[in-house]
């Protein structure tokens, strides 16, 4: 592994917390509260619908008396509790960034995760502390098709691209920090990108749990 890294940029949903569950879960998780039994194969076709979209598709297709706002309201509950009470850090997580923390290196996160829910979750797994500050796509004003975001988190810790690392699960967004210079960690997640090969290849590292990062 690169050697001169003196920052970190932790993605937190799949890196940080064991989280991407509940992206794929959140619409059978929101029948069930019903005690309505959803179809097979629901999970995969809401998985890359927004909210909006999902909770209009759960409305037509189930005939849910609920208007699309409670429906929204109910999932948006469920993901509110999920980060709240439930959502663990992913393994090895708190490890390495004592080690991190050890070496002097600098840690901030990026996610598109609303603040209130990633906060909550990260403190409550004792990970919260280690971060400098958090940086969100909303806040931004960008998704991680765009660099923006570890630019600005860079920017906020001192570091050069080429002396940061990026962790992510997502290939987009890894090629991403990649293509504007960061040094890239791809991490696998059982629930997330499905093109593990792609991620594996396009990152400078790759690593099935964060406690294999030798620093």
């Amino acid at each position: 592994m690169k050697k001169d890294i003196q920052g970190a940029i932790f993605d937190i949903d799949g890196v940080l917390l064991d989280s991407m569950e509940i992206w794929t879960d959140l619409g059978e998780r929101y029948l069930q509260s019903l005690d309505i039994c959803p179809k097979a194969g629901l999970s995969e076709i809401l998985f890359s619908m927004s909210m909006e979209q999902g909770a209009s598709y759960l409305k037509e297709h189930y005939h849910l008396h609920q208007s699309e706002e409670q429906v929204m309201e109910g999932l948006r509950d469920l993901l509110r509790d999920f980060y709240f009470y439930e959502v663990n850090a992913k393994p090895g997580a708190r490890q390495l960034m004592e080690r991190f923390k050890a070496r002097g290196i600098k840690m901030t996160a990026a996610t598109s995760s609303p603040r209130i829910h990633v906060e909550k979750a990260l403190a409550r797994n004792g990970l919260l502390s280690y971060l400098d500050r958090i940086f969100t796509n909303a806040e931004i004003g960008s998704g991680k098709d765009c660099p923006q975001i570890y630019y600005a988190a860079s920017l906020f810790m001192k570091t050069s691209p080429a002396h940061t690392m990026v962790l992510e699960d997502s290939l987009y967004a890894l090629k991403t920090a990649a293509g504007a210079g960061f040094y890239t960690v791809g991490v696998y997640d059982a629930k997330g990108e499905p093109d593990q090969k792609g991620l594996k290849e396009a990152s400078d590292l790759y690593i099935h749990q964060l406690d294999e990062l030798d620093i």
